[in-house]
């Protein structure tokens, strides 16, 4: 005879007379049944299914269990919903809600034919890690294949069906930050600036798209093949969008001849920051007399501009136009540059600077998002082509929860809202499965205290129409 056995009760403090006791007896229970809305997006732009196309996959397809498209949708609603680790999902196999995000038949996992699978629909840390560890041709022990080159073509392709005819302008932002490392993984270097061993990705976004995340080593310039990147990605883009007018936006760290060169022979227009040195800095010592001057009449910070032309000594092969802004704080001085393409008859200095320049500090809030809140620094494989799979898993995601916001958060309070907060208000819902045959039922918390809204989010999921909007 079996033994029936109790789930224990854990009893907390009581509420007056009531006493407060809990069971693990639920059922079938999740928290992240916002995880709808993500599936509903995916199933709407269908990015992840292109980032799969980008995989090779040489495996015996009678003999699977998973395919590479349900095991990226699987790792990559899992970084969606904060599951960082690989570890995380020798849990998350048996979360049928996820089950059925990742396209699995059987949510339940009913039909696995191990007995160790039974009721896990989903693949575990080891299935998941062979896949991260893929190689660029097929062998015995990796039979997954990645084309780096593809994945480069599908975060631009991405941006570029994002839009419904093509715009009139674009500005992509430039940048680079630290990914520090904690091991030794393979391009491993210390830093002087950052003063750590670290990566030194490159990302390029277009407002809050996406189009390149380099993993790089450290060991070199910021600016290290900022030129091949731009090359493939505006050839790339003038395919489609012939008459468009790029700009490119980046700090002094980018402000090197190859770039400002390549750009002016190639149509491409620039705003760029240039680091200050007393030549330039004497080149406004006019201005900072009269902002000092501005500065102690109002007490309030002053700013005036100059426009003029400029060349190094020896670094540029030619003359360009200079921006300085002479500004005056209540803690000094505080003179800055930028170097342009843009002529004084499309552009004054003050809206440039203003208007234009500094707007490329939204750009970091993007890589932020991708760090801190999508795990993109969770490099700590040993290899380099592995780190990088990692970072692209991170963008994907961020390319998905980005088109759930330009699209379902349109004209909502949340349509600006970060990764995290969209996390933690709509996708962290209690929620009940039930799998029959015929369906899977999800009955959402009635206590949710965003339900309006993600009703609202519903609603502009469905109605999307791609050649209207």
């Amino acid at each position: 005879m079996a033994t029936e056995c109790k789930e224990p009760s854990f009893e907390f403090q009581a509420l007056g007379r009531r006493k407060v006791v809990a069971e693990f007896n639920g059922g079938t229970i999740s928290s992240d049944a916002g995880l709808l809305l993500l599936r509903e997006t995916e199933a709407r732009f269908g990015i992840v299914k292109g980032f799969a196309q980008c995989f090779r996959d040489h495996r015996k397809q009678e003999q699977i269990a998973h395919t590479v498209e349900e095991l990226l949708l699987q790792r990559i609603f899992g970084i969606a919903l904060g599951y960082e680790d690989l570890n995380d999902h020798d849990l998350l196999r048996s979360d049928p809600l996820l089950a059925v995000a990742a396209g699995k038949d059987n949510p339940n996992g009913e039909d696995r034919k191990r007995q160790r699978d039974r009721g896990k629909a989903l693949a575990g840390k080891s299935t998941l890690n062979r896949l991260e560890l893929y190689s660029e041709s097929p062998s015995r022990y990796h039979r997954i294949e990645l084309k780096p080159q593809e994945v480069d073509s599908f975060f631009v392709d991405t941006f570029i069906k994002s839009y419904p005819k093509p715009p009139k302008e674009i500005i992509l932002d430039l940048d680079a930050t630290d990914d520090p490392l904690h091991g030794n993984q393979e391009g491993k270097f210390f830093h002087g600036y950052y003063r750590e061993y670290c990566y030194l990705p490159l990302y390029i976004f277009c407002g809050n798209h996406l189009l390149c995340a380099r993993l790089r080593e450290s060991n070199q310039d910021q600016s290290a093949g900022t030129v091949d990147e731009l090359q493939r990605i505006i050839s790339q883009i003038r395919r489609d969008w012939s008459e468009v007018k790029i700009i490119i936006r980046a700090d002094s760290g980018f402000c090197r001849d190859q770039i400002l060169s390549w750009c002016e022979a190639n149509d491409v227009h620039y705003v760029i920051g240039l680091a200050r040195n007393n030549r330039l800095q004497g080149e406004i010592k006019a201005e900072m007399e009269q902002a000092k001057e501005l500065f102690s009449a109002s007490g309030k910070a002053a700013r005036v501009f100059r426009d003029f032309r400029y060349q190094t000594l020896d670094s540029w092969s030619t003359e360009r136009r200079v921006v300085g802004k002479a500004e005056h704080l209540e803690k000094g001085a505080n003179p800055r540059f930028v170097v342009t393409s843009l002529s004084i008859d499309e552009i004054e200095a003050k809206t440039l600077y203003e208007d234009l320049y500094c707007q490329r500090g939204e750009m970091e809030n993007r890589i932020k998002e991708q760090q801190l809140q999508l795990f993109a620094d969770r490099t700590s494989t040993h290899w380099l082509k592995s780190n990088q799979l990692r970072l692209w898993l991170s963008s994907v995601a961020y390319v998905l929860i980005n088109e759930l916001r330009r699209v379902g958060l349109a004209g909502t309070e949340m349509a600006q809202a970060q990764c995290q907060t969209i996390r933690l208000k709509l996708f962290k819902i209690g929620a009940q499965i039930k799998v029959s045959v015929r369906r899977v039922m999800v009955s959402l918390a009635s206590g949710y205290p965003y339900r309006e809204l993600f009703e609202q989010i519903y609603q502009n999921l469905r109605s999307f129409n791609p050649l209207l909007n």
